[in-house]
């Protein structure tokens, strides 16, 4: 589906919530979505089985249920995640579904369904032919499988992802490939004539040559799957951990494939030296085995965390010793200030690198900085600091304002810094809901530092509210915007303010 595991995990919990069916009103359509089981109830089985010999007939039912050996690490808590009525096919209730929640149901009934019918019968075929209109002698070999009986690809077929392929060995990608090709029905002796195709050299024969390539860079789907085959986290989990390494910036993404930042390398290679055993696959692994085993009540949870803390705190202790990024001194740049004329140095600083006067302890202080890139030869090229101008003007010395970026994100402030300190929180773009006001929703924070929005007229007006709202009226109730909500379970969401609404939208 080209989803991401946030949108993926917003569709399905609307799919679990339920969504307004026509005369059934708010239907659940799924069960409940963050789980690995496979166990599928007697009720559920049985109603799938009558849906496959109504609609497909008795030869694509097996005589005996299928079942599923659940693994090690899966929790039974739930069943496996199925359409709560078999009988309710994606194509009956499509009216009702926005397109993005169709396509998930879709593949969510194709698969239960097909996981309760018969296996494909394929023929592995390998068939050999030779040019008759050429002096010399050739041999073509070509191998795949026949379709004998569709089976449960009548319903679904499992995709092939070409991107796992690049990461398997050279000869056993051939071997898989071969495996996969479907080949038509031919009987010895039959003449085949070449097709030409797009890149062909000669009509009807492509050349091709293959080398040995690195393994890919993981892409979300990539990511989840060396998580599941490594214990590690749960389906509650995945789509957290996949927003937790993009918003801490120790990952972007560039052509849809995860790429380690520099604050990235910095943390893990701190990480690494401070607490190797801590940053361990196994010893991750070996945490969810514990957990599970003190909710099935086999071992003391105060055992469990002891034997992880005493550890821990030694490591603690050591990685106190260990020099950070802002204690390693580097020598001076030969790029010198623009305002004192000193050689500028590279500093560490929240959002990574960058270079500072070394006069900033000094009295006057230089402050001067700048941002840079390190170019492939290791030179250092200045990014030139980029100030968005407004139209506003500075209340105390009628100088314009620009937008500039702190240790908090984007405000507002004079052009005419240091002189004037005069600074103002972003409007948001969206305008304060209260009746006369008239004033802008800005960002603020509380002492504590949690992030709230409020009216840019504080204290003539006081409306405040927790979650960022977003510059879009509600399609259902025509509330003047939407507000963005983040939880652990389901992510980042977009939805109506009002409960009684009701209204969200994939974040």
């Amino acid at each position: 589906l080209h989803f991401s595991s946030k949108k993926t995990m917003t569709l399905a919990q609307k799919l679990y919530e339920g969504i307004e069916i026509g005369a059934e009103g708010q239907t659940g359509l799924i069960t409940y979505m963050r789980t690995d089981s496979p166990r599928i109830s007697n009720e559920a089985m049985t109603e799938a089985r009558r849906v496959i010999q109504e609609r497909f007939g008795a030869e694509y039912l097996p005589d005996t249920p299928n079942l599923y050996k659940t693994q090690k690490a899966a929790q039974e808590a739930h069943e496996a995640i199925r359409p709560t009525a078999a009988a309710r096919d994606p194509e009956s209730i499509r009216q009702y579904l926005e397109p993005d929640i169709y396509k998930l149901y879709q593949l969510i009934w194709n698969r239960f369904i097909a996981s309760q019918m018969v296996p494909a019968i394929l023929d592995v075929t390998r068939v050999e032919s030779s040019p008759v209109q050429t002096n010399k002698k050739f041999l073509f070999r070509s191998t795949g499988t026949v379709v004998k009986f569709p089976g449960h690809t009548i319903v679904y077929m499992e995709g092939i992802d070409k991107e796992l392929f690049a990461q398997k060995q050279k000869n056993e990608q051939e071997v898989e490939d071969e495996a996969e090709r479907q080949l038509p029905l031919l009987s010895e002796g039959e003449p085949l004539r070449l097709i030409s195709q797009e890149g062909q050299t000669v009509p009807g024969v492509l050349s091709k040559q293959h080398f040995t390539q690195p393994p890919p860079r993981y892409n979300e789907a990539l990511l989840i799957k060396e998580l599941e085959e490594k214990g590690i986290g749960r389906p509650s989990t995945y789509a957290n951990i996949i927003s937790t390494i993009q918003d801490r910036k120790y990952a972007e993404k560039e052509d849809g494939r995860f790429v380690p930042t520099e604050t990235g390398r910095t943390v893990n290679g701190f990480l690494m030296k401070g607490f190797p055993d801590l940053i361990n696959v196994d010893f991750t692994s070996h945490m969810e085995e514990e957990l599970d085993e003190v909710e099935e009540g086999n071992k003391p949870w105060v055992t469990a965390v002891r034997e992880f803390y005493g550890p821990f705190t030694t490591d603690l202790e050591k990685a106190k010793t260990i020099p950070g990024p802002k204690d390693t001194v580097e020598p001076p740049t030969d790029i010198p200030c623009g305002k004192c004329g000193r050689m500028m140095e590279i500093k560490w600083g929240r959002n990574g690198k960058f270079l500072a006067c070394p006069a900033y302890k000094d009295k006057p202080p230089c402050k001067n900085t700048q941002n840079f890139e390190k170019l492939d030869d290791g030179t250092i090229k200045i990014v030139p600091k980029v100030e968005l101008t407004t139209d506003e003007k500075c209340e105390k010395c009628s100088s314009p304002m620009v937008v500039k970026t702190g240790r908090f994100g984007k405000f507002i402030a004079c052009s005419a810094y240091p002189e004037c300190k005069t600074t103002k929180p972003l409007a948001l773009g969206v305008k304060c809901p209260q009746p006369g006001c008239g004033g802008d929703l800005v960002q603020k924070r509380t002492r504590k530092g949690r992030s709230f929005f409020a009216c840019s007229k504080y204290p003539a007006c006081e409306y405040a509210l927790w979650d960022r709202p977003i510059n879009k009226a509600c399609p259902t109730c025509s509330a003047p915007f939407l507000i963005e909500k983040v939880s652990k379970q389901v992510g980042r969401s977009v939805q109506c303010r009002s409960e009684e609404c009701g209204y969200r939208e994939a974040g």
